[in-house]
């Protein structure tokens, strides 16, 4: 059974994007960090079951830098919580779905990480999470 573990959403500026969504979600910002292997800055947003994460591209080579150049700000991908990310990896590859990486990676909010290519997945990006031990 897989759970939504957040929805990422791509915004141009998290220093304008923060303080709207604070007070669309009524809930404060409870965390903000950059990740370098993916190239972004996130804020991280709680409201009961519900996580948001923004994506501010750090760099234009980003893929929320191309993103954004192609689609403009808007819902980036879904990330869905897994107990043994390495087995729903394999899982997933033999069912026939595109990883964008061989091996899981750092990512926030203490996660390991992988995406599925949106080609397999009728162009949704997905996002496999694992908590870090």
């Amino acid at each position: 059974m897989l759970k939504v573990e957040h929805i990422g959403i791509a915004v141009k500026s998290l220093a304008v994007s923060v303080p709207l969504f604070e007070k669309l979600l009524d809930a404060e910002c409870y965390k903000t960090e950059e990740v370098a292997t993916e190239g972004v800055a996130t804020a991280f947003f709680r409201q009961g079951e519900t996580k948001i994460e923004l994506l501010e591209a750090l760099s234009p080579a980003s893929p929320v830098a191309r993103f954004l150049e192609k689609k403009g700000e808007g819902v980036h991908h879904l990330a869905f919580e897994v107990k043994d990310i390495r087995a729903e990896m394999a899982r997933l590859q033999k069912e026939g779905f595109e990883l964008l990486s061989p091996e899981p990676k750092p990512g926030a909010d203490n996660k390991l990480v992988c995406f599925l290519h949106p080609k397999s997945t009728n162009s949704v990006l997905i996002e496999l999470t694992q908590e870090r031990s």
